[in-house]
């Protein structure tokens, strides 16, 4: 297993330690700060430890064209042309300080995604501190490199994504020097399925990149999330939203805050269950161990008798001798009278 860690604002992420939960707002804010500022305040009341944001505008993402290239004909956002749909969804820069010192003010970590150069630029500004490379920016290099230049923690998906543009994109970090790196598995469709996960990916990258692993999910519900922490996943991603009725490009696979907070116990209490390398009894099955099986005399036997299988019994409870010394001390001579219902001991008995 992978045992590769980052620090992200001073806190240890990778195997072993605590998963690192964070709530996806995307799109979510529908065009209101006061939606943003409440779904910070949310996310912190529903367990997560971290809120993200996306560092763009249309004009960043793509042009204004509407010829064929540019249009959605399926999935989630059918009809849409991209820059109608990236006017909608983005995150107003202008509010982006604002949040960022909201959430610093509410005690949950904060961090974007940059799209282009001029977004890095931008969130440097502000004093971000990490930073998020998404799926379909996977393959975009030039920004990579210049993300890793800044020296900070990034967290990169990697859906879609083929064995050699993940290694080429993690070369990139390498290669600026940035070694504070973790990937996430991601089925990039919106809404993702769990057949699409192949969480089975996710570990095998840890185990070639030496680098945290986990999963930015898009699915509903709570079964993905906890399969990869079952797996060795140490960060989860999940949309966030106040209630999938105020509709934005983003809400039909957004989770709700009391979803949300669901999935954190489920993942806090498969960290438990997964525990620590522990052989023997725990702390709550001590009592049980009484009723293991050992050696008891079940009929009488008089002073000098011998054991035989119809005088001795492996049975319940623990209190005689180990079942392994069961065919040692038959034949041997009881020292003096033995009731039945007795455990037997090796003072009982004759060398």
């Amino acid at each position: 297993m992978n045992k590769q860690t980052i620090q992200i604002k001073g806190r240890t992420v990778g195997s072993g330690y605590p998963t690192y939960i964070i709530a996806e707002m995307s799109a979510n804010h529908a065009g209101s700060i006061d939606h943003a500022k409440e779904i910070i305040h949310a996310a912190k009341e529903s367990g997560a430890d971290c809120i993200k944001i996306q560092t763009y505008t249309a004009d960043t993402m793509t042009i204004d064209c509407h010829n064929e290239y540019f249009n959605i004909t399926d999935g989630t956002w059918k009809g849409e042309n991209l820059y109608g749909l990236y006017l909608k969804a983005y995150t107003p820069w202008e509010w982006q300080a604002e949040l960022k010192a909201e959430a610093d003010k509410t005690g949950i970590d904060f961090f974007s995604t940059p799209f282009d150069r001029t977004s890095v630029d931008f969130l440097e500004g502000i004093g971000m501190e990490f930073y998020k490379i998404a799926s379909f920016e996977l393959v975009d290099i030039p920004l990579i490199r210049y993300v890793a230049s800044k020296g900070k923690p990034i967290i990169m998906s990697t859906g879609m994504g083929s064995l050699a543009e993940i290694e080429e994109a993690v070369a990139a970090v390498r290669e600026a020097g940035n070694d504070r790196l973790a990937l996430l598995r991601c089925a990039s469709a919106y809404p993702a399925i769990s057949d699409s996960m192949n969480l089975a990916t996710m570990a095998d990258m840890g185990e070639r990149f030496k680098v945290p692993v986990g999963l930015s999910d898009h699915s509903m519900g709570s079964v993905g999330a906890v399969a990869s922490v079952a797996m060795g996943g140490s960060i989860i991603e999940k949309h966030f939203c106040l209630d999938r009725a105020i509709k934005n490009p983003d809400s039909t696979f957004s989770m709700e805050p009391a979803e949300f907070a669901a999935m954190v116990q489920d993942v806090r209490q498969a960290e438990k269950a997964i525990g620590i390398v522990n052989y023997g009894a725990t702390e709550a099955e001590q009592g049980n161990l009484a009723f293991r099986r050992s050696i008891f005399v079940t009929e009488d036997i008089p002073a000098g008798g011998t054991l035989t299988p119809e005088n001795i019994r492996v049975i319940r409870p623990s209190n005689g001798l180990k079942p392994k010394y069961y065919e040692e001390v038959l034949g041997k001579t009881a020292l003096r009278e033995i009731k039945r219902g007795t455990p037997l001991s090796w003072e009982l008995i004759s060398e």
